[in-house]
């Protein structure tokens, strides 16, 4: 029987309007402590998010994005966070803001392959 690996993931959204409280779902991040494993992926669906906000940046919400991906993978060029240890970026990147890109509750579960999990999670929460 395989090995069931314990992981915490969260959906990440974008907020074109924060005061409306409407958003996007446009990633995940999923993290396992025992492991060392975190991933993120989004995917930026630039004409839903005209349907939320003519007025929307897009250029630099992606910015933005490929910067909590660097943070994700502990890519050098994402800054100081990113050089934190694994659970320290997952709670940095899925700690409470009001800023246009947020990210849900992390939310547990077991699974016997992370990388598996991660897309299937990806599939339905967000494509």
């Amino acid at each position: 029987m395989p090995e069931k690996h314990l992981y915490e993931y969260a959906v990440i959204r974008v907020l074109p309007a924060v005061e409306r409280e409407e958003f996007l779902n446009v990633g995940i991040v999923l993290f396992c402590k025992k492991q060392k494993f975190i991933q993120m992926r989004y995917d930026l669906n630039e004409l839903k998010l005209q349907a939320f906000s003519k007025d929307c940046d897009v250029a630099q919400l992606k910015q933005n994005l490929e910067a909590f991906e660097k943070i994700a993978r502990g890519d050098s060029s994402g800054g100081t966070i990113a050089m934190m240890d694994v659970p320290s970026r997952f709670r940095w990147l899925t700690a409470v803001r009001s800023s246009m890109i947020q990210t849900s509750r992390p939310t547990p579960g077991l699974c016997d392959d992370l990388e598996k999990t991660v897309q299937r999670l990806f599939d339905e929460l967000v494509l």
